[in-house]
């Protein structure tokens, strides 16, 4: 009778865990909407010759003939790319961006980035338009910030933190249960997750004071879920990835600080590069190769992969040498970095984190120079280059022989992604309980395969809130870029978030046999220490995009 009471128990925590992952999903991004800035424009520009009116929608506002512009002048007088309007800390700015007749304020004409004022007048080529206020009476009189936002009210962050704990305690009962292990080594790595999630949340909320926690629960949601399902499978492994999220949570605040400055980060793009170069050759000299790819740098018992790290400089650095002014469009700098880190990857056979790398070069390099060609010509150089080293490197060929006909290898290639196959399909839509699954038990099950595992272990329906959960912060990067203090924050949050829905697809597709398998890990769930300290740095360049991030620590 007991087994009985048990078993229905279970299957009603096996029914109960999807709704309550949906309910968290719904509410981090129903409130991370209800707290973004209306349209409502920031300051007004007024043409003195036509007496019409444009409004100013962004803190980075290009000026000029061009199509493109943010702020249109059809005027003959002006150039394509002519002036840029943008909003520091200490107010409204404009700067020349090279033009032929050049800008003036106030009738004098300027040669360095110059404030100006409400009612001041700036003179570009033959136009005249006079700064006004806006008709909105929510600016606040002590705040660089303007609280024009959507007043709808917000989930509680203690709330959904709360939710997020209680998801976790009852995967951790399904742990006790199904593995028979005991209560401390199943209700261990709960406990650490709780401790680390609920301490940070009271430094994030108590101490620096921010309002929003939204994408810090998704964040611990995500992981919680990987460090649970990998403690059904060895504790000690679990331990090691906590202090990873720990760790993690340390890079996203140091991070959000960090690039709060934008002339620290411009200052020390260099700098960044130089110590991705240096990580790079470190690895290869020293590096050590590990199934087949020479990715990993022991310390003593600690394994490190610097790539998964070069991730957020590659951002930081290819975003960084955006200048403030909207039109430079220089990407000389950041094709030679590029070239250079996906080199290094293909020297050291990480095939799926050039990919990686490339689509995000791609994301960046398009949003910088707004050219279709520029992708184009890319495209074609890497195309070439993957034939090149297939036809002179056919052992690398080999390692994709069995995309697409997994089946037919079962026992050779395919071995893993069959397996991941059939597992996943016997989870079903609630799965057979965590750690209860057999796919973590092949190799790689907790790493490249933990889609397959999540699938098994907890069904279908968490594994595609995994997904969504994913793709929703492109959604939600790409909703907040718009309002962005600035372009960098812009371009590095829409490249992270593509870093994340790619390696997330790649891992994904890649199980399923939709891909090759190309052994990168599934964003914040899957094991490995360095790659869970790199998915928060890159949520921490998500975060930062959102003009609210710091707004909140000024009132």
């Amino acid at each position: 009778m007991t087994d009985q009471i048990i078993d229905i128990s279970l299957l009603i925590i096996r029914g109960f865990l999807p709704i309550l992952g949906f309910i968290i999903l719904y509410g981090c991004f129903s409130s991370l909407r209800n707290h973004r800035r209306d349209n409502s424009p920031l300051i007004m520009l007024k043409n003195k010759s036509t007496n019409i009116s444009i409004p100013v929608m962004f803190w980075e506002n290009s000026i000029g003939r061009s199509k493109n512009s943010d702020i249109i002048l059809p005027d003959p007088s002006v150039s394509r790319d002519h002036a840029v309007l943008f909003r520091r800390k200490e107010g409204w700015i404009i700067a020349d961006t090279g033009s032929k007749l050049g800008v003036s304020v106030n009738g004098k004409k300027i040669t360095n980035p110059t404030q100006v004022y409400i009612n001041d007048t700036i003179t570009i080529g033959g136009s005249s338009l006079s700064i006004k206020k806006t008709d909105h009476k929510n600016e606040q009189k002590n705040s660089w910030f303007f609280d024009n936002r959507r007043h709808k009210k917000s989930i509680n962050p203690g709330l959904l933190l709360l939710e997020v704990t209680f998801f976790h305690f009852l995967m951790a009962i399904e742990i006790y249960f199904y593995t028979k292990k005991n209560i401390f080594a199943c209700f261990t790595p709960f406990l650490s997750i709780g401790i680390i999630s609920w301490l940070f949340f009271i430094i994030t909320i108590f101490l620096i004071k921010r309002v929003s926690y939204e994408l810090e629960s998704l964040g611990i949601f995500l992981s919680g879920i990987g460090i649970i399902l990998i403690g059904g499978e060895n504790i000690n492994k679990a331990l090691i990835q906590s202090i990873a999220l720990g760790i993690g949570l340390f890079m996203f605040c140091f991070l959000i600080w960090f690039i709060e400055d934008l002339d620290r980060a411009m200052r020390c793009r260099v700098i960044i590069a130089i110590a991705a170069l240096f990580l790079f050759f470190a690895n290869l000299v020293i590096g050590k190769e590990i199934n087949g790819s020479k990715n990993w740098i022991m310390l003593g018992p600690i394994s490190i992969q610097p790539s998964e790290f070069i991730k957020i400089i590659f951002i930081l650095y290819g975003t960084s040498t955006l200048d403030r002014l909207q039109t430079t469009k220089n990407l000389t700098g950041f094709i030679v970095f590029s070239a250079a880190c996906i080199g290094c990857l293909f020297l050291m056979r990480d095939f799926g984190t050039a990919c990686v790398f490339f689509v995000t070069f791609l994301i960046i390099s398009f949003m910088r120079s707004g050219s279709i060609r520029t992708v184009i010509l890319s495209c074609s150089a890497a195309a070439i280059g993957a034939f090149m080293i297939l036809k002179f490197k056919p052992y690398i060929a080999d390692r994709f022989a069995v995309w697409g006909h997994v089946w037919e290898y079962t026992q050779e290639g395919g071995y893993q992604q069959s397996r991941a196959l059939s597992y996943s399909a016997s989870g079903g839509l609630l799965g057979v309980g965590a750690g209860n699954g057999k796919l973590k038990h092949i190799f790689a099950g907790m790493s490249d395969l933990m889609f397959g595992t999540v699938s098994e272990e907890l069904g279908l329906l968490i594994a595609f809130i995994i997904a969504l959960a994913i793709a929703f912060t492109a959604f939600f990067s790409r909703a907040v870029s718009i309002h962005s203090r600035s372009t960098f924050y812009s371009i590095s949050s829409c490249a992270a978030a593509g870093m994340l829905v790619f390696q997330c697809c790649l891992n994904i597709f890649g199980t399923t046999d939709i891909f090759p398998l190309t052994g990168v890990t599934l964003p914040f769930v899957s094991l490995g220490g360095s790659s869970m300290v790199s998915v928060w740095g890159l949520l921490a360049i998500i975060k930062s995009s959102d003009e609210y991030t710091y707004a909140a620590q000024k009132k």
